[in-house]
């Protein structure tokens, strides 16, 4: 039985339509990536610039994006299949590829694991589900992720409804926020300065 409590706060999720991250977030202009089969995501840094990279594994495979442009970077459709998901390494990571090559990445996804779930200045990300099997992920400044109205100190940027959720999470550096279901990535940034505060 729910308290009080509990149903107001579904009924909260279940009442906010889907709303654009605020500033200084942005979609990352290639928008959603269709992703087939997706399983899991991890972040990885361009080395030499310190870029956030984002790589995918799923059922084709391994792929590497630009956090950024969401650009594809490098593609492995055939990866070593003692490596090819994460759920053989006790540390759930897969082999890095193109830039990142010899990195293990760590994947959160269906075999599990986690992103971050706030940044160093404040942002948070969660993920909760009112009307289960359905997602619905929340971003939040600051402690507003139960105070105010939607759209004014927390948005819900997505509601997984037709594809199964995945992970949501920051890159550790929180300059990347990214939310993967079994079909898609969405990717939404921040400029550096921002998150360097």
């Amino acid at each position: 039985m729910q308290s009080e409590y509990q149903r107001k706060l579904r009924e909260r999720y279940l009442d906010a339509p889907v709303v654009p991250a605020p500033e200084p977030w942005r979609l990352a202009p290639c928008g959603t990536i269709p992703v087939g089969g997706l399983l899991g995501i991890g972040f990885a840094l361009r080395p030499g610039s310190g870029q956030d990279l984002v790589m995918v594994v799923s059922g084709d495979g391994h792929g590497l994006f630009d956090a950024v442009t969401g650009e594809k970077i490098a593609r492995d459709r055939d990866p070593d299949p003692e490596t090819s998901t994460p759920d053989d390494s006790p540390d759930l990571t897969c082999p890095g590829l193109g830039p990142v090559a010899g990195t293990p990445v760590h994947i959160a996804g269906l075999f599990g694991g986690g992103l971050h779930s706030t940044t160093s200045d404040g942002w948070t990300v969660r993920v909760v589900s009112p009307d289960w099997p359905c997602h619905r992920v929340v971003l939040a400044a600051g402690d507003g992720l139960h105070r105010g109205l939607v759209g004014t100190t927390w948005w819900h940027v997505l509601h997984a409804r037709y594809s199964e959720f995945r992970a949501a999470g920051f890159s550790p550096s929180g300059r990347t926020l990214a939310i993967a279901t079994s079909s898609d990535l969405t990717l939404w940034t921040r400029p550096r300065a921002y998150a360097d505060r």
